[in-house]
């Protein structure tokens, strides 16, 4: 039987509708550079886990509700502690991340984030991740900063459902 918490849940996620239509009938070449960018994140160089993690980061400083609740869903089913799912929005301070995941913490948010008062990705930075990771890591971490990026405008302006998966999360 539903609580009416569980019913009241279930009616909000029914009511909801994405600002605009799939994209894909109107510009199907999408398809190929999300493909690309989807094979890199997957090709082994960097835990899945710490993409997870930096795109979720992403997700917070974007604002973007779509890509916080896919992330968080992607960290959940590859087994990673509430601790360490909720913790990533102070991660400065968590103890529960390696300095790999630091480091890939630290540079999303240093592309994301404005600095006013100098470069946002200075050498000491990028020293210390070429210290984690090789060439092939650190173009993957860019990638990854990258696939954000190239999703942003449609989790910010068209809004896709979150929750939903892809293909499935715009109203018809």
């Amino acid at each position: 039987m539903s609580t009416p918490a569980t019913t009241d849940t279930a009616t909000e996620q029914e009511k909801l509708r994405s600002r605009m239509p799939n994209p894909l009938p109107f510009v199907p070449e999408m398809t190929g550079v999300a493909e690309g960018l989807h094979k890199v994140l997957k090709n082994g160089s960097i835990p899945q886990v710490t993409i997870h993690l930096l795109q979720l980061r992403a997700g917070q400083i974007l604002g973007s509700t779509y890509f916080t609740i896919r992330e968080t869903r992607n960290l959940r089913q590859a087994g990673e502690s509430e601790e360490r799912i909720t913790a990533v929005a102070t991660w400065r301070d968590a103890t529960s991340f390696t300095e790999p995941e630091r480091v890939a913490l630290e540079l999303v948010e240093a592309v994301l984030t404005p600095n006013p008062s100098g470069e946002r990705v200075p050498d000491e930075l990028y020293a210390r991740a070429s210290e984690h990771y090789d060439d092939k890591a650190l173009w993957t971490l860019i990638m990854a900063i990258a696939h954000i990026g190239f999703f942003t405008p449609a989790a910010l302006i068209a809004k896709p459902i979150p929750g939903m998966p892809p293909g499935q999360n715009y109203s018809h």
